[in-house]
């Protein structure tokens, strides 16, 4: 068996597919940004407290009303053979659970929440968010923690719009998940 120190270093200068990606044996999270393996470091703790509250919110609402799943990182997701990320958190519709595989998410989520970092701010808020309107995300969450701000984006034809933004105070609504309302000092 080849290491996956090995296989990274094998397929350096290749572009990665979801076969190569779910090939590697190691214990780090990794994603793949058309063919590009990137390695994903862990979050920090105070990421992980918000991310667990916006999960629990969002998925009391989506159970309450029997709407569909809530999957949090490391789900992998499967946008296209070269795009392979793992959202923070994404819900994905009851009409639309085809998509839930028993490795992966084997297209794209209805919604997706990213929680920002200061090693992700880039990813985030380009490169992911291109691949999430590229594949047909309908919502897009962006967490800002530093500015306790949440900024809710919905797909309208090709491109992603605004739909509700909150910073310090107030509340974001979903249009995806219709009646949800988070307040932001339940998250921050």
């Amino acid at each position: 068996m080849i290491a996956a120190f090995d296989t990274i270093e094998k397929h350096h200068n290749a572009r990665y597919t979801y076969a190569d990606y779910y090939a590697i044996q190691d214990d780090k999270r990794y994603e793949v940004h058309e063919g590009e393996l990137m390695m994903v470091p862990a979050p920090l703790t105070a990421h992980q407290r918000i991310s667990r509250k916006i999960e629990r919110i969002i998925d009391d609402f989506v159970t309450k009303n029997d709407l569909g799943e809530v999957f949090d990182a490391p789900t992998d997701v499967v946008l296209a053979e070269d795009v392979v990320v793992q959202p923070d958190i994404l819900f994905i519709s009851k009409e639309r659970a085809g998509i839930i595989g028993e490795k992966a998410v084997m297209g794209a989520p209805d919604m997706v929440v990213e929680i920002l970092s200061p090693s992700s701010i880039y990813s985030d808020t380009v490169r992911k968010k291109g691949f999430y309107q590229r594949y047909g995300v309908r919502e897009y969450w962006l967490v800002f923690p530093e500015e306790k701000a949440i900024e809710v984006l919905t797909l309208e034809g090709d491109l992603y719009k605004e739909l509700d933004s909150a910073k310090d105070e107030g509340k974001v609504r979903s249009k995806v998940l219709n009646g949800l309302e988070v307040n932001i000092k339940d998250v921050f």
